[in-house]
């Protein structure tokens, strides 16, 4: 890593990149979310996070990189025996004033090279740190508040679409929910569109007054709603690269990445994104979308893409088109395959589709999937080989073959593909 860096362009410095993320994170229209003005607090100052859900927390808490306020996790699970009651009352403290701790606010950004040699700030991939209590109360808080609130959600979002970031939602899910559907409209269509939709930077540029639109509008208390309002308003950061650490400098934009509330308040955000065609379909997981058009739809292509605009725009995102591409699925079983529809102007026409780690043909082929698990399961099991000559016992191995290279070629596998299979194979009598 150090050699890394010391070959990197000189004019790239820790100051430099936070100010690329900074300026990334950054709303030039920025409006300040308002408040509930009735905040009920819990009743009779009762406990709204219990002493028992703090330490059950703490007790489970993984080795993970330390804040800012350099209290790492191996001492708050070692000590939460102890530490649970005064976390657990400082915890309510803040839910019943609706207050975010201004070091809670504080986040560290340790850049990670995207390429082996990087010569300009887009090649560093930002790794946000934050303190690792404010992650503990984060996931209570979504646990006991923000998951059960998206199991009735108003009339304005929808989530149904969304397998990111939910209890019951998975890679797996979202691959099979796609080929459901785009195997059951090809039941009544020649062919169905499937248009892969690239949003830059989607999670660095959420603007929180949507997104706190969004939320207020959920069945959630008005404390804690205020609560939100609190965590998503004056946050900084800084970023230490190399030996050199910058000051610190404000964002106004962002999910606040390697937060726990970030991952639930992106499905929120993408709540209110839907097709504005009867028929046609949106498979969401996180910022990968996917509008699935079906062949008697095929000329609405251009206004769902345009409405698509419009709403990232009202978000403060940016569709990328030029990373965006559509794929044309077929019925492998017709003896006539049907002439493809014309593309969009400015979307890239593919013969396949790159879908969370599958890649699947037009034609519901998945021999190149196929040929890439192998390549990458034998360079694993080339470096198992290394690992044996330089002394790993057997019984080490077979924990870790199962871990990486069988793991690898069951994803996604025995029921996604089992789908695909069900739907091509020829009748039989």
């Amino acid at each position: 890593m150090r050699k890394q860096e010391a070959a990197a362009d000189p004019s790239i410095t820790a100051a430099s990149l936070n100010s690329h993320y900074a300026g990334i994170s950054t709303d030039r229209n920025y409006e300040e979310p308002l408040l509930k003005q009735t905040v009920p607090v819990c009743p009779d100052q009762q406990q709204c996070i219990t002493e028992y859900e703090v330490f059950r927390v703490l007790d489970k808490l993984r080795p993970t990189a330390t804040g800012l306020d350099n209290i790492p996790s191996w001492f708050l699970r070692l000590a939460a025996p102890v530490l649970s009651k005064p976390i657990a009352d400082l915890f309510n403290l803040a839910l019943t004033t609706s207050t975010v701790p201004s070091q809670w606010k504080q986040a560290c950004i340790r850049p990670i090279q995207k390429v082996s040699a990087p010569k300009q700030h887009a090649d560093y991939r930002p790794i946000s740190i934050t303190p690792v209590l404010t992650r503990v109360m984060e996931r209570l808080v979504v646990r006991q508040y923000l998951y059960p609130a998206l199991l009735s959600p108003p009339p304005a979002l929808q989530f149904t679409d969304q397998f990111a970031f939910r209890p019951t939602g998975s890679t797996t899910a979202a691959i099979i929910s796609l080929l459901h559907t785009v195997t059951n409209l090809l039941s009544t269509n020649p062919y169905v569109i499937v248009i892969s939709l690239d949003f830059s930077k989607a999670f660095d540029t959420v603007r929180h007054s949507t997104l706190l639109d969004k939320l207020a509008n959920t069945d959630l208390p008005d404390h804690v709603y205020n609560w939100l309002v609190d965590f998503f308003t004056g946050h900084s950061h800084c970023t230490l690269f190399g030996d050199q650490t910058s000051q610190f400098e404000s964002i106004t934009a962002s999910i606040i990445q390697g937060s726990a509330i970030g991952p639930a308040a992106c499905v929120v955000n993408a709540g209110d994104l839907k097709t504005i065609t009867p028929g046609n379909f949106l498979c969401k997981f996180a910022d990968d979308t996917y509008l699935i058009v079906p062949a008697s739809s095929e000329a609405s292509r251009s206004s769902e893409l345009h409405n698509i605009q419009s709403w990232a725009e009202d978000n403060n995102l940016k569709l990328n088109c030029a990373k965006s591409s559509e794929v044309v699925f077929s019925d492998p079983k017709r003896r006539r395959q049907p002439f493809d529809p014309p593309p969009v102007p400015g979307i890239m026409r593919r013969q396949k589709l790159q879908m969370l780690g599958v890649t699947l043909a037009n034609d519901f082929t998945v021999t190149e999937h196929v040929q890439e698990l192998t390549t990458k399961s034998a360079q694993t099991l080339y470096a198992l080989r290394v690992l044996r000559t330089f002394g790993l016992n057997d019984a080490a191995l077979q924990d870790v073959y199962p871990s990486v290279v069988v793991a690898r070629q069951l994803y996604a596998c025995s029921k996604c593909m089992a789908r695909i299979y069900d739907s091509i194979r020829p009748s039989t009598n």
